[in-house]
């Protein structure tokens, strides 16, 4: 049934329950997992003085975040890709799930509800309203969403 599976990492807790989920659900179908890490460089561009330095930082933590993610899944011999790209991080999940054939998204989310969800237009919620594949949306406890504002879709 899912034979690349892609799950985005900012390297946060909320990341941990998604890549728990996405390495089980890659177990189950012989799948490999796509770690990847968004580097959303436009923030850092009206920045004069060290904006290079802000961005080489960034990248560096996403290797490490993407690391823990290979490492884990190597662990549970599970096969898997990686990459660090740059730009907006929404329209980055989606073009690689695009450029990689991916067949499931498995994306963490913070658990807001209610209006603070509608302000704050968190980055899982543009996925899942864009994405032509199927995403699953985890919550921090690990657990897939199951409410009416946060879905797995």
């Amino acid at each position: 049934m899912y034979e690349r599976i892609l799950v985005p990492t900012d390297g946060s807790e909320a990341a941990d329950g998604a890549i728990r989920n996405a390495i089980d659900i890659a177990s189950q179908y012989d799948a490999t997992i796509h770690a990847l890490y968004v580097v959303d460089a436009s923030v850092y561009t009206s920045i004069e003085t060290g904006a290079d330095l802000v961005v080489e930082s960034l990248e560096e933590e996403g290797q490490k975040a993407i690391a823990e993610v290979t490492d884990r899944a190597r662990a549970a011999g599970v096969e898997s890709e990686s990459a660090v790209v740059s730009g907006s991080t929404h329209q980055s999940i989606l073009d690689y799930a695009d450029d990689h054939g991916i067949d499931l998204i498995v994306m963490g989310t913070h658990g807001r509800t209610g209006i603070d969800r509608y302000l704050l237009g968190s980055v899982t919620e543009k996925v899942v309203r864009r994405s032509d594949v199927p995403v699953l949306t985890v919550r921090m406890d690990g657990q897939p969403a199951e409410t009416e504002d946060e879905t797995a879709v």
